[in-house]
């Protein structure tokens, strides 16, 4: 690929990123906001969740090119980055020598094969959920290729940024929480089924299982912890729909739930429901030995619970211990210094959007690993592979390969 002033030195990275390989440590930089001259160019491909970034605000960034399948979401992205130059599919796109790096917000099934083409092609890679698609084979060619080039790859997983996910990030790191010896994660969302058929045509989300979208739980303990996530049990739930009868992935579930153990020895427990009479949202609790938070539910607000020496009697008599709960105001995080100026605003997921274009960026500006690479990414996505796996054996307790 032709060099230019903004082109990052790749000899540089990959001594860099080879001291960073394969740990499982815990990563979070701070972002602390310093100016830098250098600019990324970057190519957005996919107008849906495509349009949700804020590349075109950021001050080390500049949208060369986007590109989508269909002219009306192409035209979307042209006017959302304020762009004027335009491809017709991404195989077009990875030719051009002026772009740095490619945001890919393409369908799920083709996500490895999109990220191959564009690290083949030198391009850093930005990638939508999931890293990997229901195989664990797909998980090791994306491993291989990430370090065959030295290229940076990152999942832009909205769960890591959660408003109150950085909370808890911060109060664990002072270590208020204790032992935090278990977390419980669910990302309900009734009504996806609106989404599986398109002018009388399925979609590729038609019939998909939900454990193969495990992510936006699964970054709940594993960004906060570092833990990864060895064993699982699942269990699905499904009905009569034909969405259940007839799909491409053979899945029988609408609603997944799942017992995980992680190399703490702690238990991890995930639902990801699709249909059903609950509250929707993705939100989890954290519990510890000395202090528990819980995120707002739809029924009551975030709150803190600390334990105490008070005592008291439950209402069978037995003696009982007497915990402080604690109301949660939430920092908006969005507001402060972690973000560029022109990023300090409210986006989706909980304000997760505006977090995620900053570290991408940064990350290649400063030469260092961004905070979900390529081994946060597999160890979000790949447990839900075999937690599917389980949940279509009755619930076998299955061992979960790891790619640190």
């Amino acid at each position: 690929m032709k060099k230019n002033q903004n082109e990052i030195t790749r000899r540089n990275f990959i001594s860099k990123s080879a001291m960073l390989a394969g740990t499982a440590t815990l990563y979070h930089p701070l972002m602390a906001v310093e100016p830098s001259p250098r600019k990324i160019r970057i190519g957005v491909v996919g107008g849906g969740f495509g349009r949700n970034f804020y590349f075109h605000e950021h001050p080390n960034a500049i949208v060369e090119a986007v590109s989508d399948l269909r002219p009306e979401r192409k035209k979307i992205l042209m006017e959302t980055y304020g762009c004027s130059k335009s491809y017709p599919s991404l195989e077009e796109m990875v030719k051009d020598r002026n772009i740095d790096a490619i945001a890919l917000f393409t369908e799920g099934p083709n996500h490895v094969r999109h990220a191959l083409l564009c690290m083949e092609h030198g391009k850093h890679v930005l990638s939508a959920v999931p890293a990997c698609w229901g195989s664990v084979e797909e998980a090791e060619k994306l491993l291989q290729a990430v370090k065959t080039t030295g290229l940076t790859y990152m999942m832009a997983e909205t769960s890591y940024y959660q408003q109150p996910t950085i909370s808890v990030r911060k109060m664990y790191e002072k270590g208020e929480f204790g032992d935090l010896f278990y977390c419980e994660s669910e990302y309900h969302h009734d009504g996806l089924e609106k989404l599986y058929m398109e002018n009388g045509k399925r979609t590729w989300r038609y019939g998909v299982a939900p454990m193969h979208y495990p992510t936006h739980c699964t970054a709940h303990l594993i960004s906060i912890t570092g833990e990864r996530l060895t064993e699982v049990a699942c269990h699905g739930w499904g009905d009569d729909s034909p969405y259940l009868k007839d799909n491409v992935y053979n899945n029988p579930f609408h609603n997944e739930s799942a017992l995980f153990k992680t190399s703490k020895d702690h238990g991890f427990r995930v639902n990801v429901w699709w249909k059903g009479s609950f509250m929707n949202g993705e939100r989890a609790n954290w519990i510890g030995s000395d202090m528990s938070f819980y995120a707002a539910n739809g029924r009551s607000e975030s709150s803190i619970v600390k334990k105490t020496k008070k005592m008291g009697q439950d209402d069978a008599g037995f003696v009982q211990s007497r915990p402080e709960l604690i109301p949660y105001d939430q920092p908006e995080w969005w507001k402060t210094d972690m973000l560029p100026e022109p990023l300090r605003h409210n986006s989706g997921h909980h304000g997760s959007h505006t977090f995620l274009t900053h570290e991408f960026i940064d990350a290649l500006v400063n030469e260092r690993k961004p905070a979900v690479d390529i081994h946060e990414a597999l160890a979000y996505t790949v447990p839900g592979i075999i937690a599917h796996e389980s949940a279509l054996q009755g619930g076998a307790l299955l061992k979960i390969p790891q790619f640190d």
